[in-house]
């Protein structure tokens, strides 16, 4: 049980079970993407993942300016929400890691069908015809491995808040 709660602003109580995370890790393939330019601003973008064997995979263009900026600082973030996956509560997910670029073809052999069988799941032939389009001269793959998270349930929130404030819902 949930313990409650009044002061509504600090949330530390309602983390994100191993459970729960798990599921959010496998039902949703989008998040925000964060690294620090060359003058230590953080940037951020919407980019496809799978979490595969404990890391964040995902895939770009080398010409991509995101890629020489992990070169040259690995520190990344990912945050990853549960808006669109079909869940019904508000929960999200914030990683702090470090990024790896891979370029060697025995990444590239198992990640480009697993990755474009995750973006096109109900379609093999359209996730087929992704999996060759990603199979292009500059792409690399990015591995992120998590050093830590912030993971809030909006579930247990509601659950130990007031009855007329209601249920935790995505839109």
């Amino acid at each position: 049980m949930a313990e409650v709660v009044r002061h509504w602003e600090d949330v530390r109580g309602y983390t994100l079970d191993s459970q729960a995370e798990a599921q959010l890790l496998s039902r949703q393939t989008e998040c925000t993407f964060i690294w620090s330019n060359q003058q230590g601003h953080p940037v951020g973008v919407i980019m496809n993942f799978i979490f595969r064997s404990g890391s964040f995979w995902l895939t770009a263009s080398d010409l991509r300016k995101r890629i020489s900026a992990v070169r040259r600082d690995p520190r990344v973030s990912l945050a990853i929400s549960s808006h669109g996956s079909g869940i019904e509560a508000r929960r999200s997910l914030t990683y702090k890691g470090a990024c790896t670029v891979h370029i060697d073809e025995a990444t590239k052999a198992w990640f480009y069908p697993e990755f474009a069988a995750a973006m096109r799941p109900d379609d093999p032939a359209r996730a087929e015809a992704f999996r060759t389009q990603l199979d292009s001269p500059q792409r690399v793959v990015l591995e992120v491995r998590p050093e830590g998270r912030i993971g809030f349930d909006g579930d247990k929130m509601w659950r130990a808040s007031p009855d007329q404030a209601g249920p935790a819902t995505a839109s």
